[in-house]
């Protein structure tokens, strides 16, 4: 016989039965509902970057069509190549660009005619004179008056004498730098006895040295040619008796001859031992044979115009050697100089017909 207790668990789990069917069905009707919601996400995310990537490129259109036509437009306009005259006129500076040009014709002009800033009357000047024939200039130096006394009594005019030669085309000055010490009596003697003889050619800016002595012949050359216009010019030394009348007819004979190197020729050796007389502190510049080249003797050589505006023009840069000889016998070797070595100018010679011997 069934008990109270028995038909109650049989009740109870007949009840069970459908409720956990009815669980489960429900868990599988969610999980079908949220699997069907993921591809429609996916799908509006698509259409998103879709429509992101759409406009980009459209914007990205849009900008080259832009960019394109005005190109088109500017093409016209300007040179596929520009040129510097391009460039210039782009710049605004065409005029300046034209000015530069010209500055710089008229540069190469001046320095082909000798011209120079500092001296700009007595080029102008020059032109207007007759040419001379010759300037000469005998170096002295401020302890040499008595030399220069015995000079103008015996080969070198003096006074009305030497304006006369002047008008025949040659000029006659001694040569001399300003001491150390600017103004003091060496030089009011120099500038007292100038203004009674009127016969020298004072270099304002050189300096009057033993040491100095090299560079002399460039600031003698260039104020010579700033101050005459001659077809010679011609160096002597101070210990040197000049035959006047044969120079003069030696230049005569040479007359419109251009780019003479004349004196009498000679190369020697290079002392490069300190301390030894004629010492070259630019000795090794001269090779292993310590050899000078052929140049003019420092005694007295001669230039013609061309040759003495070149080294007035380019003294800046001139290099200078122990010996002022040396110095322009280098700035000949770099120039297209026709080399004259006459014995009539070697001035210790023995030979009779010369134009000059030691004092």
């Amino acid at each position: 016989m069934e008990t109270l207790a028995s038909a109650m668990r049989r009740e109870n789990r007949r009840f069970k039965a459908p409720s956990s069917s009815s669980s489960a069905a429900s868990a599988s009707a969610s999980a079908g509902v949220t699997s069907g919601r993921v591809p429609l996400v996916m799908a509006f995310l698509s259409c998103l970057a879709w429509l992101y990537i759409a406009g980009r490129l459209w914007q990205d259109a849009q900008t080259r069509a832009i960019l394109s036509g005005l190109l088109e437009k500017n093409s016209g306009n300007l040179p596929k190549v520009l040129s510097v005259e391009d460039k210039l006129r782009n710049l605004g500076c065409k005029e300046i660009g034209r000015k530069i040009v010209e500055a710089e014709m008229d540069l190469t002009k001046a320095k082909s005619e000798g011209y120079l800033w500092g001296n700009r009357t007595a080029a102008v000047d020059s032109e207007k004179k007759k040419q001379l024939l010759a300037v000469i200039g005998v170096y002295t130096g401020f302890g040499s008056r008595l030399k220069r006394n015995v000079f103008r009594g015996s080969w070198m005019p003096r006074g009305d004498a030497l304006k006369k030669l002047e008008e025949k085309g040659v000029v006659i000055r001694f040569v001399i730098g300003r001491s150390a010490n600017r103004g003091d009596s060496l030089d009011r003697n120099i500038d007292d006895e100038n203004r009674s003889t009127k016969d020298f050619l004072i270099l304002e800016s050189h300096e009057e040295a033993t040491e100095e002595l090299p560079s002399k012949a460039k600031f003698f050359f260039s104020a010579a040619v700033e101050a005459w216009d001659a077809e010679f010019y011609v160096k002597v030394e101070d210990n040197i008796n000049l035959d006047l009348a044969g120079l003069i007819e030696m230049l005569e004979g040479r007359r419109g001859d251009k780019g003479l190197y004349m004196g009498c020729m000679k190369s020697g050796v290079v002392v490069s031992d300190e301390g030894q007389q004629w010492y070259e502190p630019e000795w090794w510049k001269f090779g292993d044979s310590k050899t000078y080249f052929r140049h003019a003797s420092g005694s007295l050589f001669i230039l013609s115009n061309n040759l003495a505006r070149y080294i007035n023009i380019n003294s800046a840069s001139l290099q200078s050697y122990a010996h002022d000889d040396i110095s322009v016998g280098s700035w000949m070797m770099g120039v297209n100089a026709t080399y004259v070595d006459d014995d009539r100018l070697c001035c210790s010679s023995s030979r009779q017909e010369k134009v000059c011997s030691n004092a």
